[in-house]
Order: C-alpha cells, then structure tokens, then sequence
C-alpha cells in the first residue's frame, strides 16, 4: 500500500502560504514537494532528481518564500538560475502569488529584450530568476549585486549543462556568498551534474523520483504510418480533435518547417502559433501566451525553442517530424502528461522513417506501441475511435506499457 503524503500544514508551511496554493487549487503537495520541502525550509543545501512537470518548482519556491524577511532585503536574497527564458517567466509566474503572500517582490531576467529596461528593479527584488547569460551581463554592469543572495538554486541543472551554460553559471557562484545554501533540481543526478554538484553544495540531503533511465512511461503513446501528403490531413484532424479539451503541441524538425506547416493550419481555420530561433523574444512570449491561455490551441515548435516549456494543459503533442534521438524523444514526449494529468504522443511515421523510429521505439521499451500493421499507410480514423475518451478528445487510448 503506498503510504500517504504530508499535507503542506506537516511540512511546516504557513497559512498564508498554504491559502495561496489553495486559491489555485493545489490542495496537496507532489511527491517531490513532499520529500523536499521540509529539509529545503530547514536551509539544507539539497539534490533533487525530478523530472520536469513533476512539481518541482514549488518544492524550492516555497522553501524560498517561507525563510527570507521582507524586511530585511538589500539586494536580492535568492537567486533561482534556469537554463531558458520561457522557463524563466514560467517559475516567476509559480512564485508570484506565495511571494506576494508574504509580502516579497519577485523579477525575472533573461536575454531578448532591452537590458536596462530589465534590469529596473531586478536589484530590489527579493528573489530574482535568471537565466545564466543575462544575469551574468547584468552583474558584469554592476546592474545587480549578488553579494546578499543567501538561497541559491539551479532549477533543471541537467539542462543547463546540455546547453552550454556552465562556464556563465561558474563565474555568476563565484559571485555569490560562500555562506549560503544551494538546491539542485536536475532530471539526472549523475555525471557533470554530480560533479558539479559536490563543488558547489555542502553536506547535501538527497531526493530522487526513482526512474529508470530515459523514461516516457506517464504519457500514452501512438505512432502512426503516413504518407508525406497524408500528414497535414492528420494533423488537423488530430488538432480540431482535441481542442475541446486541451491544447496540442506539435514539434518540428526545422525552423523553416514551423512557419511553412502554421501558414498551412491557418489556411484550414485552425488556429495556430509559433516559436522557433529567429523569433524576437517579444513574439516569442506573445504566442506563448496566447496558447498558453487558450486563445490558440496549437503550438507548432521547434526542439530547441520548446526547452523549458512547462504547461500542465498540453494534452497532446505530435511528432510531426520524428526526433533525432531518444534523448528527443523524451524531451518532446514529457511536455504532456504532466503533474499526473493525463497526456498523448502522436508520432507520425513515413516509409523512409520506419528503421529508424522503429529502433529508437525499441530502445525505449516501447515495442508494444510500435505496431504498424506492415507500414500500410493509415487513414486519420486508426488514430480515433469511439470509446469514451475519443468522444471526449477525439483520440483512442492507446495502450498502457505494463
């Protein structure tokens, strides 16, 4: 029998806290909240292995807003370190209203629009979120001063390293107090991220959400044989499908490919918006929002430009285009299924690509799902069906791995 969590009121957390959260229907914390919390409040510097989409960011925002004093603040107090800067407005939007509670001021900073105006108010803030490049150009202006930070976190630590960012995060420690804890939030606690991790903590408390490896098991998961001029036909048919009840991400392999497959979308009445590299950081927030309150119900996104991208109400993503590598995969697959809700990976499979989806499906133990019947080319309807979620969505379950 699996044991009960601690509600927020075990964990020490305060009332009006614990109002904030409730006012936003969180009622109960997520098993990584639950682990971390009560050891992060205490101000242990602490490691913790959790996927995105697990609930991660309260398990340090609430730490954060329960031990810093509104009115004691020179400089910013804490300094939460993420890897892009769609995440990076994302976390602030989690902190907002349990810093408000608590009467502390939370700015987020990050590269793509005008430094100066950024920097207004970034050095009075309480906690400050940043990502590495910006924060560091900042301090290098003497725009903020990091010399008060006494909680720091590197949010999505794996990530950061993937990305090229450790020489920006080692001058930006060096900044920082010595005197000071540290939290680590990393899908992976091995490797680069282990090694860095025992330079820049002390004694450090570990919490791991156990995985095997590369794992996609939250999410249900299709992958359909098509034609090449059988693909967008699907697609809409998928989206129009789902928009009732959820919001579809579709990811492609080029940047050129967005805006080409959204002109198409729109061209068939579905509403559609992009994010890709060559977009200013103005647009690219703009269409973030726009789909992220539900203006638009499809993104159509490039890997690189959908990092960091955490929405609980993506319910479907498409594989318009197959990943490069498993590694994609999982990244593209775990923007759905998130926090527990459930979630669908549509992959869209042509002839030429079957070998190679194919062994990429083996080696992340999906041989189950990868059934194409022979690579007979399927018509939109395999992907439908009449149960009770494909009346409600439009798409059949496909089944659940064992």
């Amino acid at each position: 029998m699996t044991s009960k969590l601690p509600s927020f009121r075990d964990l020490g957390v305060s009332d009006a806290v614990i109002d904030e959260l409730a006012a936003r229907g969180i009622e109960a914390p997520f098993p990584i909240q639950a682990m971390v919390i009560e050891d992060a409040t205490e101000g242990r510097d602490t490691l913790a292995k959790s996927k995105t989409g697990s609930g991660k960011t309260l398990g340090f925002a609430i730490p954060i807003v329960e031990q810093l004093d509104p009115d004691a603040q020179r400089h910013p107090e804490a300094l939460v370190l993420v890897p892009t800067r769609e995440l990076a407005t994302q976390v602030k939007d989690d902190f907002t209203g349990i810093a408000k509670a608590m009467r502390l001021r939370v700015k987020a900073v990050y590269g793509g629009t005008n430094v100066k105006e950024q920097a207004k108010g970034a050095d009075k803030a309480h906690i400050l979120i940043a990502t590495p490049g910006r924060l560091d150009d900042l301090v290098e202006r003497r725009l903020v001063d990091l010399g008060a930070v006494r909680i720091f976190v590197l949010d999505e630590a794996d990530r950061m390293l993937d990305m090229g960012f450790q020489p920006q995060v080692d001058r930006i420690v060096r900044y920082l107090p010595k005197d000071r804890q540290t939290m680590f939030f990393s899908a992976t606690l091995d490797g680069a991220v282990g090694r860095i991790a025992a330079v820049y903590t002390r004694n450090p408390v570990r919490h791991e959400i156990e995985s095997e490896g590369q794992t996609v098991e939250e999410a249900d998961h299709r992958f359909v044989p098509v034609d090449a001029h059988g693909k967008l036909a699907m697609l809409i048919e998928l989206a129009r499908a789902e928009e009732e009840t959820g919001l579809t991400l579709v990811f492609v392999n080029t940047k050129r490919h967005v805006e080409t497959l959204a002109r198409q979308l729109r061209n068939e009445g579905v509403p559609t918006v992009t994010m890709h590299g060559d977009m200013t950081q103005q647009a690219r927030e703009k269409a973030l929002q726009r789909f992220e309150d539900k203006h638009v119900g499809v993104l159509i996104a490039t890997d690189v430009a959908a990092r960091g991208l955490d929405l609980d109400d993506i319910t479907l993503v498409v594989n318009y285009d197959p990943p490069q590598d498993d590694k994609g995969y999982v990244h593209r697959v775990g923007r759905t299924a998130r926090a527990g809700r459930a979630g669908v990976s549509v992959t869209f499979v042509t002839p030429d690509q079957l070998g190679d989806v194919s062994r990429m499906a083996a080696r992340l133990d999906l041989h189950e799902e990868f059934e194409l019947e022979g690579m007979k080319v399927a018509p939109p309807r395999t992907v439908f069906s009449g149960s009770t979620r494909g009346r409600r969505s439009g798409l059949s379950r496909p089944k659940r791995r064992r």
